[in-house]
């Protein structure tokens, strides 16, 4: 289980983020969120569920398949007012051929939650019990709202064969 409060005062929200990034990142991202085409019906089913999770997702503006899903969570979160907290501006260690990230400038939190691909998007419950990740790109379903739901809908079905 994680601390959600202590989450959202070590990351940015995923608008803060974007707008943090250089202009030649951000045209990037900000072309895909204007040019994609959400499933309409995921989203009216995620509003639904949205005040009951929260998204955290480990990002940097270099990645292709972050600017590829970044954007698109963002346009979730004004759809369906999904909280997205974002660790973003993580760095490769070049140097270092041992570790994965540079510490700083990425968070350490790279090594908490053992991020080895991005973007790592976490969901959790509003107590902070991980229900689902996607590493890269959706993997069971074609776009990102879909997975989240898929995600969300299988985490419930978990929580059902416990009892």
């Amino acid at each position: 289980m994680v601390d959600l409060k202590e989450i959202r005062q070590k990351t940015a929200s995923i608008e803060d983020y974007i707008s943090s990034m250089s202009n030649r990142f951000k045209e990037k991202f900000l072309d895909r969120k204007e040019s994609y085409q959400p499933n309409h019906e995921a989203i009216d089913k995620l509003k639904k569920e949205a005040l009951k999770y929260t998204v955290v997702v480990f990002s940097a503006e270099w990645c292709k398949d972050c600017a590829k899903n970044i954007p698109v969570l963002w346009l979730i979160s004004e759809f369906t007012g999904l909280e997205i907290r974002v660790f973003g501006h993580l760095k490769r260690d070049p140097l270092n051929p041992k570790t994965l990230w540079r510490i700083p400038p990425s968070p350490p939190e790279v090594e908490t939650f053992d991020v080895k691909k991005i973007p790592w998007i976490l969901i959790f419950d509003k107590e902070g019990e991980e229900v689902g990740k996607i590493i890269e790109n959706p993997m069971y379903t074609s776009s990102v709202e879909e997975e989240l739901l898929y995600l969300i809908a299988k985490g419930k079905i978990s929580d059902c064969l416990v009892l």
